[in-house]
């Protein structure tokens, strides 16, 4: 493959990377931020970059440079038992407890709720997201041309549309940046940074990166070190453009209180602007094309879990996997949005460390020379205080360990208590390696 083939098939696969990444749910979050914290968005928006966009793109990255095929092959490195769970948890967290879900709160949040009373919202979601799961069910059984047809048409209707409202906020803004909330008042960028968890994007580019490596692979590029920068490539378009579509929907979002209060979640933001600008034409233009996203997120997401663990638990069929995730979706979908985020950010505050730690790690991997011992002791201090902070957000605050990790953990209160740890871990892993290898030597000279 001549170089300049190689270039434009980069682009191509950016472009990809940043449409698999640009799911409707990554609206939401923006958006709300933007809402709280009002004249404190730069910094918030500065700090979920980070976890929203630098994050996922050294995580796809990470997979090129480590040369494996895969998520549960790059966690065996700690241990092939964790490289399982660590594997099935994510897969899990993407899948039907949170992100296929999510889709379809989401669609709901968008497109249906600002047309129903607010009385017949409980039995009108649960309508919807049995509608919504039966047609993602069937799609995800026989026809993935459809979603592919459905996916090619439908990205650059919903970008063109969201563009088209961004530059109406920036030229027409609905009003001044409000006061931030208490949450950002202080601390915007480590909030900002936290509140990137949401979109699990680290979580997902490690799936999607196997997606990238794989094309790769497929147009003829072997090589790690060519896989690495085509990839990187690839992931920086990705990145310019999450950025910008973030950084316009935080604008949006602290420019829209004014008009419409800070309300509960995302998707009644986004529909709101939508409302606000375009009025009922825009908004139904807004509901039909995000439903039709979530669709196709939803499908895809089925999809590659169902495979998954198919593959790792080939007793059951795909067919039986599809249809176990969907109708699990459309219960855990009908908490609703709200409470689905609520949910959801425990479990991402436990794991995320963890993801981002092995995607650290990796780039590492040859100046300790891969010794397991480094892996798993740092992976051990980094869950010890992650898990903590997820049942602190769970409101099981354990008074007695939260003082002790305030006290002695810089950037605790901010979320960020498990990098010392981490670092400790890796510097203990080294010395308990070295302290074996003396052993070993020593026992060795005393048998010769």
């Amino acid at each position: 493959m001549n170089q300049k083939s190689s270039n434009s098939y980069v682009v191509v696969l950016g472009l990809m990377l940043f449409s698999l990444f640009f799911g409707a749910g990554n609206l939401i979050f923006p958006i709300m931020m933007g809402q709280e914290a009002g004249t404190n968005v730069w910094a918030a928006t500065a700090g979920f970059i980070i976890t929203g966009v630098g994050l996922p793109l050294l995580a796809v990255v990470a997979l090129g440079f480590s040369g494996k095929s895969d998520l549960q092959s790059l966690a065996s490195r700690v241990n092939p038992t964790f490289g399982l769970i660590f594997a099935i948890i994510l897969y899990l967290a993407i899948g039907p407890l949170f992100a296929i879900p999510r889709a379809g709160s989401v669609s709901f949040e968008i497109g249906i709720r600002p047309l129903l009373p607010e009385s017949s919202l409980t039995i009108g979601l649960l309508i919807f997201s049995i509608c919504f799961f039966g047609v993602a069910t069937i799609l995800s059984l026989n026809s993935s041309k459809i979603v592919d047809i459905v996916g090619k048409y439908l990205t650059p209707i919903k970008i063109s549309f969201i563009l088209l409202l961004i530059l109406v906020a920036v030229f027409n803004p609905l009003g001044s940046f409000g006061e931030p909330t208490e949450a950002y008042s202080q601390h915007s960028f480590f909030n900002g940074f936290s509140e990137g968890y949401l979109t699990m994007d680290v979580l997902a580019a490690f799936v999607f990166g196997v997606i990238v490596i794989n094309a790769l692979r497929a147009k003829g590029i072997e090589s790690n070190r060519s896989i690495m920068f085509a990839t990187m490539k690839a992931g920086l378009i990705a990145a310019v453009l999450l950025a910008f579509f973030y950084s316009a929907m935080a604008y949006m979002g602290a420019s829209s209180v004014a008009e419409l209060g800070i309300l509960e979640n995302g998707g009644a933001v986004l529909s709101g602007v939508a409302y606000a600008y375009f009025g009922s034409y825009g908004g139904i233009v807004l509901s039909a094309v995000m439903i039709i996203a979530c669709m196709t997120t939803s499908v895809g997401l089925i999809s590659s879990c169902a495979s998954y663990f198919n593959k790792i638990m080939p007793k059951f069929s795909y067919k039986t996997y599809v249809i176990a995730f969907a109708i699990f979706s459309t219960a855990v979908a009908n908490f609703g949005l709200t409470e689905l985020i609520a949910i959801s950010v425990p479990v991402l505050t436990a794991i995320y460390p963890l993801a981002i730690l092995l995607l650290i790690l990796t780039f590492f991997h040859q100046f300790f020379n891969g010794k397991k011992t480094v892996y798993q002791v740092s992976m051990i201090l980094t869950f010890i205080v992650s898990v903590f902070d997820g049942l602190k957000e769970a409101g099981v605050q354990i008074e007695p360990v939260y003082h002790l990790f305030a006290n002695i953990l810089p950037l605790y209160e901010v979320g960020l208590g498990w990098i010392v740890p981490a670092i400790i871990g890796v510097i203990l892993g080294i010395v308990i390696d070295l302290f074996k290898r003396e052993t070993k030597i020593k026992e060795n000279e005393e048998v010769i």
